[in-house]
């Protein structure tokens, strides 16, 4: 007979050990005793799973405990017909009937922190398991007096299904019996000191509740998709990428007064075919994972393994991104491991303790953004993140993760004050765990999904951020060029008659342009917070803003590394971005944003079709300047070579409101360059300025240094870039 006051434990949620209370117990040999809590019931009868009764359990405390020995074997499944008021009866499994979840090789790699897909078995997973369907359910909560899972299904009370402790690696497990996809919970935790904490959403969920309701939601696993190598092609540092940044739920909106979300597969209705159209390579959505609260756009994830509720069913964006892919576009997500927001339902103090972040907030809390930095010095922290990695690239076939905040990861001292921060063991200002967190990340990207890139939002010096962990880098693919956006930015802000004292500004950028795989980034960042739209920063009357845009965006294509446009930038969208309203497509019916967005098109397909662009973005053998020191007059012009010696295309840039007719420029060599795309072409707005029949044919004349010369007419505020012909 079992003691009174583990029955009392057990009735008020206090037990620590359940399967040492609850489920079948063997008294001798054909004999066992089966322990039951069920509130509320009025009798239970145990059944083989035939349906045969082996005899009725007696109720030890009004809390609706029952015990009672049956004539069976140890490890016969049986189940529990429950008598309930009003009449109602259930057949049902019990769920403390079913031996440990985890096997032995899973409890080892999640207490070592190498286990490269933890999503496999922490988590909701639905299944079968000694006959019966449901979920199991396990949790990583290693300092919890007591976990339950709660939800619906047992009217969120965490006294009805407290958890299996595995000590060996801090996991908490149940099976639970008739419980299917679809069905909401969240765990109910016990901390040491004797506190229910704020039921907490499931780290590892794979879907959730749309906000403002918070709880997870047992969704189905996506089968792992295969090595494609056509999209590691296209991923290459040698393939044209031109990257298409948009916040879904504001790209564009449904209903009469734009009221509501557009689902997954109208995203993949309109956006895709719209990106084709334009001739973007990629599209680069803002953190799509599960996030509270809208204003954060994403940055601000609770549900890292849960795609948001915000457009519907989770396997709805798997369906979008094999629709880019049909489409031959690649998807790219923001993802955000530099920090997480202190919501009551999610990772902050999650079993009591600091388990995920930093206890100390001099390294734990981002005075930036008011959340909490991920510990990424314990195995399992990184485990989690690392696996998360994986899951999006394998699940779902994500072609890459834009890694949001780097710099904030790679500094202790990141945005604090002296004194505010804590020196690492070297006493320097680095942070030791986070570099080798990215690195170990890069290298298991590298090694398990050779087809997906990674992509770095770092804007300082760090060395080697895409340079390959063994040559001492960070491992990223990709580094965004923050300090050529910066730079450019200032630079075309200016009044183009001040435009000469600044023109190190516009130039600058190529001193460096070789030390990192860089992505120039005209990104969301640039368009929010009182930053004005890309067309409000540009001067002049409209026409000289348009104008100036334009050569902006042709500078922008014609200079090395790849390229990033935010949505709306396509078109000249003239307010500031605002995460709560579509974006202004009724723009479209006035003719200088047409204009825009015809240019824009052209250069992407002007930019996929000519290698000189993109071959040899990241050697200093694809770029050459002509002239970059004339500040008098703000031109400069560049050569962009290919791998083939005749893949050669000569960009130049007149950042001034003047035509300058007859301008010499010295050229490579002898032949014939033809205009392939002029900023100032009346298709796009402008004024139509060029070189008649857009045709030069070089002259043995010397100039800039070089035994070859054509004349031009340099279009006002405008970008010319033209091909040689032999």
């Amino acid at each position: 007979m079992l003691r009174a006051k583990d029955i009392a434990l057990i009735c008020s949620a206090r037990h620590g050990d359940p399967f040492a209370v609850l489920g079948p117990h063997e008294v001798s040999a054909g004999q066992v005793s089966v322990r039951c809590f069920l509130p509320t019931a009025q009798a239970v009868t145990v059944q083989t799973a035939a349906g045969a009764a082996l005899g009725n359990l007696a109720r030890r405390d009004h809390s609706g405990f029952f015990e009672g020995v049956v004539d069976m074997a140890a490890g016969t499944p049986y189940r529990l017909a429950v008598q309930w008021p009003g009449g109602l009866s259930t057949t049902q499994d019990d769920p403390y009937r079913f031996p440990p979840l985890l096997a032995d090789m899973d409890v080892w790699l999640l207490a070592e922190g190498t286990h490269l897909r933890p999503y496999e078995v922490l988590g909701a997973h639905s299944g079968e398991m000694q006959g019966a369907t449901g979920t199991r359910f396990a949790v990583w909560a290693p300092n919890a007096a007591r976990v339950s899972v709660i939800g619906d299904f047992n009217f969120w009370d965490g006294r009805r299904h407290p958890m299996r402790l595995r000590r060996e690696c801090g996991v908490w497990e149940l099976f639970l019996p008739a419980i299917h996809m679809g069905a909401t919970y969240k765990y109910e935790i016990c901390a040491r000191d004797g506190r229910v904490l704020p039921a907490r959403a499931d780290p590892y969920a794979l879907q959730a509740e749309a906000r403002p309701a918070t709880a997870s939601v047992i969704g189905q696993l996506p089968v792992p998709l295969p090595f494609d190598p056509k999209r590691q092609r296209a991923n290459a540092l040698d393939a044209p990428i031109s990257i298409y940044e948009v916040h879904l739920g504001s790209w564009r909106r449904a209903g009469e007064a734009g009221e509501r979300w557009l689902t997954w597969d109208e995203i993949g209705d309109t956006l895709v075919p719209y990106a084709l159209d334009m001739g973007f390579t990629h599209i680069e959505l803002l953190p799509i994972s599960e996030h509270p609260f809208d204003g954060s756009w994403g940055y601000q994830p609770v549900g890292l393994y849960a795609p948001t509720a915000r457009f519907g069913e989770a396997a709805g964006f798997g369906r979008l991104v094999a629709r880019c892919h049909a489409a031959g576009i690649g998807l790219i997500m923001d993802w955000v491991p530099a920090h997480f927001p202190s919501d009551p339902h999610g990772l902050a103090t999650f079993d009591g303790t600091h388990l995920y972040e930093y206890a100390d907030p001099r390294e734990g809390f981002h005075n930036d953004w008011n959340t909490l930095i991920y510990n990424l010095g314990r195995t399992e922290v990184s485990n989690f993140l690392v696996g998360n990695a994986l899951y999006w690239l394998e699940r779902f076939g994500v072609d890459g993760l834009r890694v949001d905040a780097v710099a904030s990861m790679l500094y202790r001292d990141y945005s604090r004050e002296a004194g505010e921060w804590i020196p690492n063991v070297h006493g320097g200002r680095e942070n030791l765990e986070a570099i080798a967190f990215l690195r170990r990340l890069n290298e298991v990207v590298g090694g398990q999904r050779p087809q997906a890139i990674t992509l770095a939002e770092e804007s300082t010096a760090f060395p080697a951020v895409s340079r390959p962990t063994y040559d001492g880098g960070l491992g990223f693919h990709y580094k965004w060029n923050m300090g050529w956006m910066n730079d450019t930015l200032s630079y075309m802000g200016r009044d183009p008659i001040h435009r000469r004292h600044h023109h190190g500004e516009v130039t600058f950028s190529i001193v460096y342009a070789f030390n990192e795989n860089f992505v120039l980034p005209i990104s969301h960042d640039e368009v929010v917070h009182g930053k004005g739209s890309l067309l409000g920063k540009m001067p002049g009357d409209r026409w000289q803003q348009f104008a100036n845009l334009r050569a902006y965006l042709g500078y922008m294509f014609a200079h090395p590394g790849k390229k990033l446009l935010f949505m709306g930038c396509e078109f000249a969208q003239e307010r500031e971005w605002d995460h709560d309203q579509s974006l202004d497509w009724h723009l479209l019916q006035q003719a200088p944003h047409q204009g825009v967005q015809r240019l824009v098109r052209d250069l992407n397909h002007f930019y996929r079709s000519t290698p000189a662009l993109y071959q040899l973005d990241f050697v200093p053998s694809g770029f050459e300047w002509i002239e970059h020191d004339n500040a008098e007059h703000s031109v400069l012009s560049f050569i962009r070579r290919g791998l083939d010696s005749k893949a050669i295309v000569i960009a130049v840039c007149n950042f001034t409101p003047a035509v300058r007719t007859a301008y010499r420029l010295g050229v490579p060599q002898a032949g014939t360059y033809r205009e392939r795309l002029n900023t100032d072409s009346v298709h796009y707005g402008g004024s139509n300025v060029g070189t008649p029949l857009g045709l030069a044919s070089a002259q043995p004349i010397g100039w800039h240094k070089r035994p070859w010369s054509i004349l031009l007419n340099l279009p006002p505020l405008a970008t010319v870039m033209l091909e040689w012909t032999p």
